[in-house]
């Protein structure tokens, strides 16, 4: 039974960090991650409304036809609008969310000292201060209405994060086997 997860929240909030740590968890899961994602899809971005949907609505793809494909996928993205994850939820069976929850003002000392070899563009709440679209300064984040797990990562490790994230899954699966024990 393949799952996928979508690791979401700010820029900065911890997302790759849970990610990589989750990936030491579930080891045969696949990393879509959405700033390796994006060099490939749009190499000179610009990061407009279309531009951006056209992107998400790729990456949800490629998640589905892996997940179709029996591989388990962590989505590594903000996803700052609520209709890319809803569907994600819609066109993938085993979809589960998490919200990674850190202020603001922590994401962007994050993102200004985390280190050049780091997939992300540099610089991103700085660009956003110039006028360029960044999440959570002038483009709302929208946040999860129902997420299957919110972790605020101001608290936790990403470690303790994939923790608790593999634990969920593990709940999840063991339900869904005996549930279709039962039927």
């Amino acid at each position: 039974m393949a799952f996928v997860i979508w690791i979401t929240g700010l820029p900065g909030s911890g997302k790759s960090s849970v990610a990589s740590a989750l990936k030491e968890e579930i080891p045969d899961s696949v990393i879509l991650g959405m700033d390796e994602f994006r060099k490939i899809v749009t190499p000179d971005p610009v990061y407009s409304d279309e531009e951006r949907e056209h992107v998400y609505r790729a990456l949800v793809y490629t998640a589905k036809i892996l997940h179709d494909l029996g591989h388990n996928v962590i989505i590594d993205a903000t996803g700052h609008r609520k209709s890319w994850r809803r569907l994600a939820r819609k066109l993938i069976p085993g979809y589960y969310e998490i919200y990674l929850k850190c202020p603001l003002a922590l994401c962007m000392e994050r993102e200004r000292t985390r280190p050049d070899t780091h997939a992300a563009p540099a610089g991103i709440y700085e660009k956003g201060k110039a006028g360029r679209p960044v999440p959570g300064i002038n483009v709302p984040y929208e946040e999860p209405c129902e997420p299957e797990l919110i972790i605020d990562t101001e608290k936790e490790t990403p470690e303790e994060a994939a923790g608790k994230i593999a634990g969920m899954i593990a709940s999840f699966l063991k339900l869904k086997v005996k549930n279709q024990e039962v039927s």
